[in-house]
């Protein structure tokens, strides 16, 4: 099984934004970078598309969405601020699926460091907007890839 890790394409400036920031959306850019990310991942394999609630997140895989057929699902285990220990037991829930996850920089963050900590990933852990992490054979990855934010147009 595979799973993906993506973190919520750009927002703007979270100062700028005076409403809730869980409704905060995407930015022009960031809506470019869904788009993008939809391109990117088009011809992969997806049972479920699983997402914090935050709109910024959501909004970001509603293209995704689309072009496979499938419907955002929201998991509160992907909001920000959300305890390593609540997305791992997420994560083992989902070993037996092919899934893209997207979520905040603090949450993805946190994981990529605890699974670096369980074993070498190979390449050097970040996480800009729009990122994707791509671990095959999940839970125990043979193969682990990271992909830098597509580029939008």
């Amino acid at each position: 099984m595979t799973l993906l890790l993506v973190r919520h394409a750009d927002a703007g400036d979270r100062a700028a934004w005076t409403g809730d920031d869980t409704e905060r959306p995407l930015s022009a850019t960031g809506r470019d970078q869904a788009e993008a990310l939809a391109r990117l991942h088009r011809d992969i394999d997806l049972e479920r598309l699983i997402s914090s609630p935050a709109r910024r997140c959501v909004d970001t895989l509603e293209p995704l969405a689309a072009v496979h057929g499938l419907t955002v699902e929201t998991d509160d285990a992907l909001a920000e601020g959300t305890a390593p220990d609540v997305v791992d037991r997420l994560l083992r829930r989902l070993s037996a699926q092919d899934v893209l996850l997207c979520s905040h920089g603090d949450v993805i963050s946190a994981t990529i460091k605890e699974l670096r900590r369980r074993g070498d990933l190979g390449v050097r852990p970040e996480w800009p907007k729009g990122s994707t992490w791509v671990f095959d054979d999940w839970p125990a990855p043979t193969r682990i890839d990271y992909l830098p934010p597509p580029e939008a147009g």
